[in-house]
């Protein structure tokens, strides 16, 4: 009986054994190298084995018939095969290396991001509050970076070589109509958004992103924060206001809200002013994101007001009285968007947004009105064919009102919609090579005119940490809103620009430069005949220019502890023929040269984070008509003296939730010159000047800063 038992055992194992099939053959790259390491499998099942040093692997298996093979490695594309068990010896599988692994190339040719989605980040959350001299200003941070320049008689974003309405700011990716606060003549504006509800920021300096339109320059795109960590309070008592905010998380949902209130008149009367003012600059504003997370996806509602208002006597050389002003403004902005998953590796993104604002402005005795409404509608679908390609295509729908009254005579308006398609594909051709091609289409009905903008980016990368990128662009926009408002008695055409860029990149170990040379080349500029734009100018779409220069950047947050530093440089060429220019010129809002260099060090044992900013700038050019009266190549061919302001900031840790924060701009008290105001009539045949300087030497700030949330260690340093 145990001789049976015995032999029917053998027979069973035999038998086994000669239905188990031998797997084998070898793993290799493109080009040609083994793959060590490599996990290979039959799909379900326990069998499988690894390649060796030389590529091959080999295993055996009891399942029989048509399977699937499946062979993966860390930084290459996974590949499936469906193989005859049976019949799969001694062949080669290729495996291409992956586009998603965090080295791959990136397009970054125009544009600089920050915040902890960006794969190459040049700037923090931090560093747009923390940057010495910005004072909490998004714009002033900004202007730090290469490719702005400090337009400080204006404060708002001007970006190579282009004005700054060129510039269009964008939450969330649906667009703001009005993203500064109200001001006059040589009295710099500010941002209306804090950074305190923002967890990232992409600032493109050219060739951006086809899903985006009007605007010739550049664009802003700041992203709310998609869920807070906790419930927290953030209390701030400044010199110059006070702020609140607060957030309150639940399951799916989460609120945050924060309010400021600004008056800038006790500070006014300790630290003398350059500015006559009769009421200084008083503002209430707040902010609050509201968000919803659904199974697959997010929503998002935002909403921002300010109020705010100032009266001042405003000198000029062509009054022997002050003209007094005194400006009353409203804003509101909402928005909503929702962004989500839905199918086979499709994604949505849509959004609406409206935005008012109101100016109710008096000067002397006279009374200057002007309202806008504008609402942005967006729908974007984006669709993951593989990680190779990726298309996207959506549509924009901009609406736009405005309505401006002087002394109740209605002086200006216009009703204008903007209907925009676009598509644009990401190609990711290797590890190395990836493009970036799209198109936009978009018709103004106001101007009566479509227009069709290509744009594409390529992206090579030459060693682990380095690549270059080229971006070419065509865009438009529609005039400005001082020249469109008289379209009934005129027309109009949008404005173009074409966008020539050149990037380099080298990026490793919280060290970053960028090198990038650009060119754009601008048509169909406005022009006019009069001293200044007004209802009754002969306007005409001939007006050209060109903007060229080389940007360079280089961060480095390794080589000293604690310490964070970078320096940026511009150099830039740019003329233009538009508005009521003789010939074509360098804008007075251009300086050749710009520099800056931004430090942050942490001292650890004085619980302390200082920093220190130093910009610099070549003069400005400007017009004398003294000169230029008697031949017009002299004209904007003098410049002021050079920009300099030296600024330094202290943010001293009480405990680990309350923080001290002092900070000055320019300490060194430098005499900036911005600019010169000319008569308009001759004295003693000559035309008097007055200087255009800084509302003030400089601008010392004292805040504390509280946090009280749950786990008693958060502090508001990412939001000084």
């Amino acid at each position: 009986m145990k001789t049976i038992f015995f032999l029917l055992t053998l027979l069973l194992f035999t038998t086994l054994l000669s239905s188990q099939n031998l797997i084998s053959g070898k793993v290799l790259d493109q080009k040609g190298k083994p793959v060590v390491g490599a996990n290979v499998y039959i799909e379900g099942t326990y069998d499988g084995g690894s390649s060796d040093d030389k590529g091959d692997f080999s295993f055996k298996t009891t399942i029989t018939g048509n399977q699937t093979l499946v062979v993966s490695y860390l930084v290459f594309e996974t590949v499936k095969l469906a193989i005859d068990v049976a019949d799969f010896k001694d062949r080669t599988i290729k495996m291409r290396e992956s586009v998603t692994s965090l080295d791959a190339v990136i397009v970054t040719a125009g544009t600089m991001e920050s915040g902890d989605k960006a794969r190459v980040s040049v700037l923090k959350p931090l560093d747009i509050v923390t940057t010495a001299g910005s004072a909490g200003n998004i714009i002033a941070a900004l202007q730090t970076l290469p490719g702005t320049n400090n337009v400080g008689e204006d404060g708002r974003l001007f970006v190579r070589g282009g004005e700054a309405d060129e510039t269009q700011t964008f939450v969330d990716g649906i667009r703001v109509a009005q993203p500064y606060d109200a001001s006059t003549n040589n009295l710099p504006t500010r941002g209306r958004f804090s950074p305190f509800l923002f967890s990232g920021i992409s600032f493109s300096t050219g060739g951006y992103s086809a899903e985006y339109g009007e605007a010739l320059s550049s664009v802003l795109l700041l992203n709310t924060q998609d869920e807070p960590d906790q419930n927290k309070t953030d209390i701030a008592i400044m010199t110059v206001g006070l702020g609140i905010g607060n957030t309150q998380k639940w399951k799916k949902s989460s609120l945050s809200v924060n309010t400021t209130y600004i008056d800038l008149a006790p500070y006014q009367l300790a630290i003398p002013q350059n500015v006559d003012w009769n009421k200084p600059f008083q503002s209430l504003s707040g902010e609050s994101v509201y968000r919803y997370n659904f199974n697959s996806g997010i929503f998002k509602l935002y909403a921002a007001f300010d109020a705010s208002r100032f009266d001042l006597n405003q000198e000029s050389i062509n009054t022997v009285e002050k003209t007094r002003v005194n400006l009353n403004n409203r804003n509101l902005y909402v928005n909503t968007s929702y962004k989500g998953n839905f199918g086979h590796q499709w994604q949505i993104t849509s959004g609406l947004s409206f935005g008012y604002g109101h100016n109710n402005i008096k000067l002397d005795l006279n009374q200057l009105k002007n309202t806008e409404n504008a609402a942005h509608l967006k729908l974007k679908l984006r669709k993951s064919f593989s990680d190779r390609f990726k298309l996207s295509f959506g549509a924009d729908y901009f609406i736009t009102q405005f309505d401006e009254h002087y002394n109740q005579f209605g002086v200006g308006d216009y009703n204008s919609s903007i209907a925009a398609l676009y598509t644009e594909a990401d190609i990711f051709f290797s590890k190395k090579l990836a493009a970036k091609v799209g198109v936009r289409l978009s018709n103004n009905d106001l101007l009566k005119e479509t227009s069709l903008s290509p744009r594409i980016s390529l992206a090579y990368k030459v060693a682990k940490y380095a690549q270059f990128s080229l971006a070419y662009g065509q865009f438009s926009q529609s005039p400005n809103a001082n020249y469109i408002k008289y379209a009934k008695d005129h027309s109009f055409e949008n404005e173009n620009a074409a966008h020539y860029i050149l990037n380099f990149q080298y990026s490793k170990n919280k060290k970053t430069f960028r090198a990038e040379t650009y060119f754009k080349e601008y048509r169909n500029l406005i022009q006019y005949n009069t001293q200044t734009a007004q209802s009754n100018s002969v306007y005409a779409n001939d007006g050209s220019g060109y903007a060229k220069g080389l940007d360079l950047f280089w961060r480095d947050g390794y080589t000293v502890k604690n310490l964070e530093y970078w320096i940026s440089y511009s150099f830039i060429d740019s003329k233009r023929d538009y508005k009521n220019f003789p010939v074509a010129a360098t804008p007075s809002f251009v300086a050749t040269h710009t520099l800056s260099l931004v430090t942050k060090y942490w001292i650890s044992d004085w619980k302390s984070q200082i920093g220190f900013t130093q910009s610099f700038s070549s003069g400005r050019p400007y017009n004398n008509p003294n000169k230029s009266e008697l031949n017009t190549n002299e004209f904007m061919n003098e410049k002021t003296k050079s920009f300099s302001n030296f600024s330094f900031n202290w943010a001293y840790l009480l405990t680990q939730q309350k923080i001290l924060y002092f900070s000055v701009s320019n300490i060194l008290g430098t005499q900036n010159i911005f600019g010169y105001e000319y008569a308009n009539e001759k004295t003693n045949n000559v035309y008097n000047r007055r200087e255009i300087t800084p509302t003030a030497d400089r601008f010392f700030f004292v805040g504390f800063f509280w946090t009280i949330s749950d786990n008693k260690k958060d502090n508001q340093l990412n939001n000084l």
